[in-house]
């Protein structure tokens, strides 16, 4: 079994999920007592955030890429970034790195294309959502048609990231929001909906849709544990 090494705490509340599906998956797979082999580097999310909002990426991309160096030298073996934004800086992590990093963008168009839709509703922070480093991975190199929600409801939609789930809080009120997003990127044509946000699968699931949901990070630990045992 290969070594994950994780860079994490962007939130940590949805790190916490990649850790128990990492296990959980590594002992479905393996059975008895095994457990996922692996190594975290949990980052101070404030700091994060504030370099993000002052769109300060070179310097995010220099942090993060230290990281996933210090992961490599612990003995990481494969890398995940335990974020869908902060894969904006990818390719300032895998200058510095020489283990192959997951990209969970390519991961959660992989699922799409595997279930046979081709255009797809996307759902994140306004960073996925709206720049190339995610949205624009999925039509430049997957070939996918991606349709996003209106400004205003991505507005929101970022709010309730960072303001609530981040920070552990889940509303009924959001739940709603979250569903009528869903309705209206259905209505629009979207054969299904990525949730490209680490942390909204804390309040919606496959219930809250008529289309398949695709949960990048589910996909994301699915995808590391086949990669580690070699599947």
């Amino acid at each position: 079994m290969k070594t994950i090494g994780l860079i994490g705490g962007m939130s940590w509340e949805s790190t916490q999920i990649y850790y128990r599906l990492l296990n959980e998956r590594v002992k479905a797979r393996l059975g008895g007592l095994h457990s996922a082999r692996l190594v975290l580097y949990s980052v101070d999310f404030h700091d994060i955030e504030a370099m993000q909002r002052e769109n300060r990426w070179d310097e995010l991309g220099r942090s993060v890429g230290q990281a996933g160096l210090i992961l490599e030298n612990a003995g990481a073996e494969l890398l995940l970034v335990c974020a869908n934004t902060m894969h904006k800086v990818a390719g300032a992590i895998e200058e510095v790195v020489s283990i192959p990093l997951v990209h969970i963008a390519d991961v959660a168009a992989d699922a799409v294309i595997a279930a046979g839709k081709h255009r797809i509703g996307l759902l994140g922070t306004r960073y996925t959502m709206e720049q190339d480093f995610f949205a624009g991975r999925l039509r430049a190199q997957h070939g996918l048609d991606v349709l996003i929600p209106e400004e205003s409801d991505r507005a929101e939609l970022h709010r309730i990231v960072y303001t609530e789930l981040c920070c552990g809080i889940t509303k009924n009120a959001s739940r709603e929001q979250l569903r009528r997003m869903v309705r209206e990127l259905t209505a629009r044509g979207a054969e299904g909906i990525i949730l490209g946000c680490t942390e909204l699968g804390m309040l919606i699931g496959p219930a809250d849709a008529e289309v398949p949901l695709f949960d990048t990070l589910g996909l994301h630990a699915e995808r590391a544990v086949a990669l580690a045992l070699d599947d």
